[in-house]
């Protein structure tokens, strides 16, 4: 992993930019993106057609493991493509992988996406995200580990890959729906789970998923960020968004992903 010492001079000029200036926190996550790597809009094959995603990775060369982001029931948004030139940031090949792909694509307002969601097949979104994984750990700059992370919807989703996809390495769910627990034992991945703890809905499964995983002997940690609402993380919307819970999840995630991919 790129350590300060081996960041380039431009990109340290702009991080010292960013912490004594003020320049908006994501001019300068695009800004570092430009400096760091590439990112770009992409299509590949799915079980049922062509996928929509939107792909960054950095600019080192070599073999490096490769993260799914998956986004929330507003679809691919900026919000997403930032967390995943942030995952890039971090080393990675990340993959932010378009849902809503089989019904055009996600549409420019919030309201239609989010309807969009319901016209969606279980099984066959699932499948395609196990299509967005193997495209991943089939890149000539793999290494063949492979992470996701997800959040709200995508968290459901990310669970759902650790029981389906036993090639998984690392998950991360933020604030998702757990999987059903007769299923919980199929899990290979090493799983992280973030929870907001004024996020009653989601949190009624909690206990049950995470009994299921102890019963299972799988590897698991889990936080609750006490106070917080759900979508916590997402920095584009305010009145959820809490900075500090956002910055220790997302370290606590690069860390998983450190360990396993």
């Amino acid at each position: 992993m790129t350590t300060p010492s081996d960041l380039p001079q431009p990109i340290i000029d702009l991080y010292d930019e960013y912490t004594h200036a003020p320049l908006d926190r994501r001019v300068f996550l695009k800004q570092l993106a430009s400096l760091a790597g590439s990112s770009a809009a992409l299509e590949f094959a799915g079980p049922k057609g062509p996928l929509k995603a939107y792909f960054a990775q950095p600019s080192t060369k070599g073999k490096r493991g490769s993260v799914l982001v998956i986004h929330e029931n507003r679809g691919l948004n900026p919000h997403i493509r930032d967390v995943a030139r942030r995952a890039a940031l971090a080393g990675y090949n990340a993959l932010a992988l378009d849902f809503l792909s089989q019904l055009g694509g996600t549409p420019d307002n919030e309201d239609t996406a989010r309807e969009w969601f319901s016209k969606l097949n279980r099984a066959e979104t699932a499948n395609n995200g196990m299509a967005a994984l193997a495209y991943l750990k089939a890149l000539p700059e793999s290494n063949g580990r492979i992470g996701a992370v997800g959040f709200c919807w995508g968290g459901g989703m990310v669970n759902q890959l650790a029981v389906f996809e036993p090639d998984l390495d690392a998950a991360v769910c933020f604030y998702g729906m757990a999987p059903e627990t007769a299923l919980v034992a199929q899990i290979k991945a090493r799983l992280l789970l973030h929870y907001a703890g004024l996020d009653e809905r989601i949190n009624a499964g909690r206990s049950a998923y995470e009994a299921a995983m102890k019963t299972a002997n799988v590897r698991f940690e889990s936080f609750v960020y006490e106070g917080k609402q759900h979508a916590f993380h997402n920095d584009t919307n305010t009145a959820r968004y809490d900075k500090a819970a956002a910055e220790l999840a997302w370290a606590r995630t690069l860390a998983l992903f450190s360990k396993t991919l």
